[in-house]
């Protein structure tokens, strides 16, 4: 079987070179000096399967993987505080007779200035953007044809949405944080959004046909997360995001994603992880999406700090 890499995948040979020749399970570097808390993230799962001509229990040759890099920079000084995180996930298969489709892509970098107002209350100003690395397609089958028909979706940073948003966060620990802020402008890009009209979606993204861009300047936006060890060797993390523009505010109308990941170490190099997606946009489509994925592989991790 042939298995094609693409050039906007490189970026996850990058990833799996990181893994391969770094992987040491997790390293624990303490600055107690420094006002920084840094901490890098790598992690690297293969699944292929291959069968012989005759092999009559039947089954698809198949190749796919998936990779992950998260970085966080967190400062604290005083009153003052700022941190920066980019969370990036890339995944896909290759099935002989289909050939390549995307499991997972996720794209989010995030940057936050804090004042803190009391012990466990900052002001907060940040910028988040969110998108994906690659093209995607919806599937569907066609009796007039031996073959699946795909449709193109979305694209490389089509959409992407960039939210600037103030407000305040609530930090009762550290492994919790909301951030909720009643200012939280927002601009949709779709580069060529006529490539993705269709009778039952005139407004992919909400952009109109023509233009680039859309503009929400009155918003607001919640932002939750959540990353604790609930047991030993087992990590949950999750991210709540909410998103409202005051102009068209309906229950309907209000966008909601949550990103949830469990990770359970297996030994010093292996880890087994468990994630999805539920995401709930009107501008995309009337119902809620979700996706899910199993992984088993490798994960190398490395921070400058001791986790509480």
């Amino acid at each position: 079987m042939q298995v094609r890499i693409y050039p906007r995948h490189i970026f996850a040979l990058i990833f799996s070179f990181i893994v391969v020749t770094s992987a040491h399970a997790q390293v624990v570097r303490v600055d107690s000096l420094s006002n920084w808390k840094k901490s890098f993230r790598t992690g690297l799962n293969i699944n292929q399967a291959s069968f012989s001509g005759n092999w009559k229990a039947g089954g698809v040759n198949s190749f796919g993987f998936n990779t992950l890099l998260n970085f966080k920079a967190d400062y604290k000084k005083d009153k003052n505080s700022w941190n920066n995180e980019i969370d990036l996930l890339y995944g896909m298969v290759n099935n002989a007779g289909q050939g390549y489709r995307k499991t997972n892509d996720r794209v989010f970098i995030d940057t936050k200035y804090g004042r803190s107002l009391s012990t466990y209350w900052d002001f907060a100003a940040s910028l988040n953007f969110q998108s994906q690395f690659a093209r995607g397609f919806t599937y569907a089958k066609v009796d007039t044809l031996p073959d699946e028909v795909s449709t193109l979706i979305s694209d490389s940073f089509a959409p992407a949405f960039i939210t600037a948003a103030l407000g305040f966060e609530y930090h009762p620990t550290d492994y919790f944080k909301v951030r909720i802020s009643p200012l939280a402008p927002r601009v949709t890009l779709v580069s060529s959004v006529d490539r993705f009209v269709t009778a039952d979606n005139p407004t992919p993204y909400g952009v109109q046909p023509g233009k680039f861009a859309r503009f929400e300047w009155l918003s607001a936006q919640i932002l939750a997360e959540f990353s604790k060890d609930i047991a030993k060797n087992v990590n949950l993390k999750w991210r709540y995001l909410l998103f409202a523009n005051y102009e068209t505010l309906e229950m309907k109308t209000i966008d909601h994603r949550l990103d949830l990941t469990l990770t359970a170490k297996v030994n010093q190099f292996i880890n087994v992880s468990l994630g999805g997606i539920l995401l709930y946009d009107y501008d995309q489509d009337t119902g809620a999406q979700w996706s899910q994925a199993f992984s088993l592989g490798l994960l190398y991790s490395i921070q400058n700090y001791k986790p509480e």
